[in-house]
């Protein structure tokens, strides 16, 4: 069973590896992060969000159940291209309550596998592009935090560490086993992914 995993998880600073094959497994737990993704009103999810480290990413950005014709997945994105830049406020469900004010490109063109393991491109711009870039940044092992600098607002620094320290007091509790044993899994599922 999947579950989102909060900062400081080392499954959020895995460089993710392709997909290799598209299986049952992996429709499965694609199907798993849209549950979980609408359950805590999110509009992506990236595979590293719930400790898988391959590359792939989900969006709905009407964040609705009811609209499945809106859902999205992005298998083995690449980016081609980036346009100019803006600012607007990103938060992530791995870093519950917080939000942030982070300039990204303003557009992108990415290309990327569906479901069917059918390749397509899409140019995208305002809130679908820079969700594409958040989770695409995922899969890189880089979090929206990470473009707040050395010093971010005291209360952005603040919620960070309020949100550290949950994850460690879960860690403590046995709710997630010591960082070593993570990053041994995730080793463990890369190899899988590469199994013939």
């Amino acid at each position: 069973m999947l579950r989102i995993v909060p900062f400081p998880h080392p499954a959020l600073r895995y460089e993710a590896r392709p997909v290799t094959r598209i299986d049952e497994r992996l429709r499965s737990a694609v199907r798993e992060m849209f549950d979980l993704m609408y359950e805590a009103r999110g509009i992506g999810l990236a595979a590293t969000q719930v400790a898988i480290p391959l590359r792939f990413f989900i969006l709905n950005l009407t964040a609705d159940p009811n609209r499945p014709e809106e859902e999205k997945v992005f298998i083995n994105p690449e980016i081609l291209k980036l346009h100019s830049s803006d600012e607007a406020e990103e938060g992530c469900l791995s870093f519950p309550g917080l939000y942030a004010k982070v300039t990204r490109p303003k557009r992108v063109r990415v290309r990327a596998y569906d479901l069917d393991a059918a390749e397509f491109e899409v140019n995208a711009d305002e809130l679908f592009g820079r969700a594409i870039l958040h989770e695409h940044d995922h899969l890189e092992g880089k979090l929206f935090v990470d473009y707040l600098g050395a010093k971010p607002p005291k209360e952005v620094a603040e919620k960070i560490k309020e949100i550290e320290a949950g994850f460690r007091k879960a860690q403590t509790e046995g709710a997630y086993p010591p960082d070593d044993e993570i990053r041994r899994t995730l080793d463990e599922w890369e190899t899988l992914s590469t199994a013939p």
